[in-house]
């Protein structure tokens, strides 16, 4: 996906970065949001499975966290979230 010469321009003008710095950064924050809803919830309900979470809380979370996401994931119930880290 090609970099928005606007967006590194102004990052270069308002942070003191270089601009293959800035471009880097841009590069990686899109890299961070493109993640699929698929894996992220999978990602997320393993990640929360580890510290003792319980589903019911564990999918009340991970609603939360999609719509709050940068590029808002599609709103799915507790039963979609719950066939995609099961199947």
């Amino acid at each position: 996906m090609p970099v928005d010469a606007a967006l590194i321009a102004h990052l270069v003008a308002t942070t003191g970065l270089s601009p293959a710095e800035a471009t880097r950064v841009v590069e990686d924050v899109v890299a961070f949001h493109a993640e699929p809803v698929e894996d992220y919830v999978r990602r997320r309900h393993a990640d929360l499975k580890t510290y003792g979470a319980k589903n019911p809380e564990i999918f009340a979370r991970i609603a939360e966290e999609l719509a709050a996401r940068v590029v808002a994931a599609p709103q799915l119930s507790e039963r979609q979230l719950r066939r995609l880290v099961y199947g």
